[in-house]
């Protein structure tokens, strides 16, 4: 007996009303994170790190690939955040240990082990006399140097070499970069976990960092979003 046409019309709006396709027998998936994103740095590599709200220091890293114009996974790791949790970028504040939300890009990649294989970034070897500088009074502020100039206090630094699991391999992270601004926060990167949450960074597993090295293009202008699954710093709202 044929259905009325009526009829199959209703059941068809019924079915996408419940989310799901006529036919396929299940809810329809939804789209992709970056396709739900304001803005992916307008780059073809993406890296995502999703926390659940602004006071957890644990979370997800996944990076994607934009091909033939859909975004697919291209692996994924548990991350962790600030020990405070995350905050909204442009009001950060240096010394809080949160991790600044936002979309940024990833200037140059650093170490104190030799790159993994296959590693395109511009990559720094750690040495005895490297530091970045966080000295709000100096002009290397935000800064890697070497050596430490005399208007940045040792205090006020990091010397790089001495953290010797976290910075085995690291990407930097674009917060307050090109254009620092003075106690917003300096010094935040992508690198291996240490013992527990960071100070502001975002660190994951060390095979997942030696992971994301090797696929990462410059070429392809990856950027990293940091952000929470819902609320005023939802990662859709970067």
């Amino acid at each position: 007996m044929r259905r009325p046409a009526l009829a199959t019309a209703l059941v068809c709006a019924s079915l996408l009303l419940l989310g799901a396709a006529p036919g396929t027998g299940g809810p329809t998936p939804p789209p992709p994170l970056p396709a739900r994103m304001t803005d992916t740095g307008g780059g073809t590599q993406l890296i995502t790190a999703v926390a659940p709200d602004t006071g957890a220091t644990t979370g997800t890293l996944t990076w994607w690939d934009l091909r033939g114009g859909r975004w697919l996974r291209a692996g994924s790791a548990p991350a962790r955040f600030g020990a405070n949790g995350l905050v909204e970028g442009a009001v950060r504040r240096q010394g809080t240990s949160t991790t600044p939300t936002g979309l940024y890009d990833l200037p140059f990649a650093f170490g104190i082990e030799a790159p993994p294989r296959g590693t395109a970034y511009a990559y720094r070897p750690v040495r005895a006399d490297s530091w970045w500088c966080q000295d709000n009074a100096s002009r290397s502020y935000n800064r890697w140097t070497e050596p430490r100039p005399a208007d940045c206090r040792a205090a006020e630094s990091e010397h790089l070499i001495t953290y010797r699991t976290q910075y085995a391999h690291a990407l930097v992270i674009g917060f307050n970069y090109r254009k620092p601004v003075r106690d917003r926060g300096a010094g935040i990167f992508l690198h291996v976990n240490g013992r527990g949450a960071t100070a502001g960074c975002v660190s994951v597993p060390a095979d997942a960092m030696r992971r994301v090295l090797a696929w990462a293009r410059p070429a392809r202008r990856p950027h990293l979003a940091i952000g929470t699954a819902g609320g005023r710093t939802a990662i859709t709202r970067y």
